[in-house]
């Protein structure tokens, strides 16, 4: 996947949620495009969100690593 297509999932107005999986075979939910931030070759994404909304940390996932993006089917969002 390149850069361009995690800027656009990030920017959709409406925002709808996703899930990242990676070749690992882990996978990070992203409900919010505030608990995601791009670098030239990795998305940064917010884990352990409480209800104030501030992460408790984060996981750096290599673009090249993503295998697959999914809908988050049943959100709040969207």
């Amino acid at each position: 996947m390149t850069l361009q297509t995690f800027r656009d999932l990030l920017s959709q107005k409406p925002f709808k949620p996703f899930r990242l999986v990676m070749s690992s075979g882990d996978s990070y939910e992203v409900r919010h495009p505030e608990m995601a931030m791009l670098t030239r070759t990795s998305i940064l994404v917010g884990t352990d969100v409480p209800d104030d909304g501030i992460p408790a940390e984060f996981k750096i996932c290599s673009l090249l690593h993503v295998t697959a993006v999914e809908p988050l089917v049943g959100s709040n969002h969207g």
